[in-house]
């Protein structure tokens, strides 16, 4: 009788044990939740969270198979849509002017390498930007880490261009945790805002990737989340300086190469900060209503420790190394998720996509060169794009094989162009820096002349390419000669967007700009007296850049009829 009591006692024990641990997993589960259930949003208008990565190689997700673990970046790809045939631009400004905008270079004037802080140039004011578009759509909109559209003048700075809010850099590069940069010799000084001012008091010496994290996740606190936020956050990751804490070198130990292995660090610094992201915005309540927009703003730099293994060329070219991008979007209202998306994108794309989204407008005057791409991302649909003018830069170094010849009398060789329609790819000019190099992991030489990689020497004196991208993505069979009538209709596509393009805006360096003249700091520098003056310039500019295009237009009509 006493075993049997004590086996009764044991066994409702045991039963009570159980429901107790049941309720206690519920309530802690339940209390998780409470922390991590988004807020029910009082608006159908999507959270926009755009993450843009500064130089960060094709090869260089985990995802791609890199040696660089990845595994936030990997999670966020793997169960979004992960971008396999997005496009950006080669350098820092051009891809940013287009990601504002919408529009290609040809159309704003930044057709040539990026805008110098020295320089009297920015985005040109009379575009309208993203943030204005999703301001005036009823969004918070602020702005998180690098800059680098100019800011010569007051109307230049990024909250004169619609966002509410700025904290980061105006340049294109410098140190991550001093905040300095020097363009020349001289011409120093320090570059850490908050809106229009310098932010010395906010600056700890933290190092940046860490520090616009912390910001993002400020702002993401601080907003409610039944009103739609615009979050901007451009990390200053992975550009040089290879510049990152200690803690994350000791993963890498076993690469030899010091820039590789430096590189490396850095970018699971990025993903590190991308978890911290992510944590936010379920924790504050944005994630169910939200897009996340990841990119990079161009190829990688070899020379900096990056790679875009297998890609052809690098940072700085339009071969595919330079211009594909690593790109993703995580979301909650993605209809399908865990896809691969193989429709042609461009990063004009991102500025019709998002507005419509938004519930925003597009005016027809604005004449936008990208398309809303949102159901090719969500549904698997064919991208509405057909192609993509990468760029005509009219002041790029002229090759000097180059001929109106050898372009079949349509168009000058000698001129750096690239374009893009369906399968097939042109290059003319000086494309760039062109060989296939493999991530230097295992190589302990830094900068030496002799890089394990592929050489390209048989092209050498060419001013022409084509390629089937599609069959042949890492650019090794030019079919320029195989196939010359798919070359001169896309020389005749090229001329057409010639046709259209505005002056370009370079200007020389106005030494106003030195810092030492600014209380040490990297800023406007042009009076309104300058301003204005600047305005008729544009004018008269605009004026005479229409002009020569009619004269140009009328003389090619009469060599035709010459002829």
């Amino acid at each position: 009788m006493f075993i049997l009591w004590i086996l009764t006692g044991f066994c409702l024990y045991s039963v009570a044990s159980a429901t107790y641990a049941r309720w206690a997993n519920n309530f802690h589960a339940s209390r998780a939740n409470e922390v991590d259930k988004p807020t029910t949003s009082s608006s159908s208008q999507p959270h926009i969270i755009f993450i843009m990565v500064d130089d960060q190689g094709f090869r260089d997700v985990g995802y791609h198979g890199s040696e660089i673990k990845t595994p936030t970046l990997d999670w966020l790809a793997a169960t979004g849509v992960k971008l396999e045939n997005y496009y950006v631009q080669p350098l820092c400004s051009p891809s940013r002017s287009q990601l504002m905008t919408g529009r290609y270079q040809i159309h704003t004037g930044l057709q040539h390498s990026i805008i110098r802080p020295t320089q009297p140039n920015c985005l040109p004011v009379e575009n309208i930007t993203l943030p204005q578009k999703l301001k005036s759509a009823g969004y918070s909109t602020h702005m998180v880490g690098k800059w680098h559209l100019g800011f010569y003048k007051r109307s230049c700075m990024p909250t004169q261009r619609g966002f509410d809010t700025f904290f980061g850099s105006l340049l294109g590069s410098g140190d991550y945790y001093s905040h300095y940069k020097c363009d020349s010799p001289g011409m120093c000084g320090y570059d850490l805002h908050e809106g229009e001012e310098a932010a010395w008091e906010q600056d700890r010496g933290i190092y940046s990737t860490h520090m616009y994290t912390q910001k993002a996740v400020n702002i993401l606190a601080r907003h409610n989340p039944k009103r739609p936020i615009f979050l901007y956050l451009a990390f200053q990751a992975v550009h040089s300086p290879l510049q990152v804490p200690s803690r994350y070198l000791e993963r890498y130990k076993s690469i030899p190469n010091l820039h590789r292995r430096k590189y490396a660090a850095m970018v699971s610094c990025l993903d590190e900060a991308m978890r911290n992201i992510t944590l936010a915005l379920k924790r504050y309540g944005y994630y169910n209503n939200m897009v996340m927009v990841y990119s990079s703003d161009n190829g990688g730099q070899p020379m900096a420790g990056g790679s875009n293994w297998p890609l052809r060329g690098s940072k700085g070219t339009y071969w595919e190394g330079g211009i594909r991008a690593v790109g993703f979007v995580h979301s909650p209202l993605l209809a399908k998720r865990g896809t691969r998306c193989k429709a042609l994108m461009h990063i004009t794309d991102w500025y019709p996509t998002l507005v419509t989204l938004a519930e925003g407008t597009l005016d027809e005057n604005q004449s936008l060169d990208g398309y809303d791409v949102w159901e090719s991302i969500s549904e698997g649909l064919p991208s509405p794009r057909q192609d993509i003018l990468h760029n005509i830069d009219p002041i790029y170094t002229k090759a000097k094989n180059g001929s109106w010849k050898a372009g079949y009398g349509i168009w000058n060789t000698a001129v750096q162009a690239a374009l893009r329609v369906g399968d097939w790819k042109l290059l003319t000019g000086i494309p760039g820096y062109s060989d296939w190099i493999p991530p230097q992991t295992f190589s302990n030489q830094l900068l030496a002349n002799r890089w394990h990689n592929e050489r390209v020497r048989w092209d050498r004196g060419k001013t022409v390419w084509l390629f089937n991208i599609t069959a042949d993505p890492f650019e090794r069979v030019d079919l320029s000669r195989r196939y010359p009538h798919i070359v001169k209709k896309m020389l005749l596509r090229l001329l057409q967007y010639d046709k259209t393009a505005v002056p370009c805006r370079y200007p020389p360096k106005d030494y106003r700009s030195n810092p030492q003249y600014n209380g040490g700091v990297w800023g406007p520098w042009y009076s309104d007296e300058d301003e204005e003056e600047d305005e008729n310039y544009n004018v008269l500019s605009n004026y005479l850049g229409k002009r020569r295009r009619r004269q140009k237009a009328k003389r090619k009509g009469k060599f035709k009829r010459k002829t």
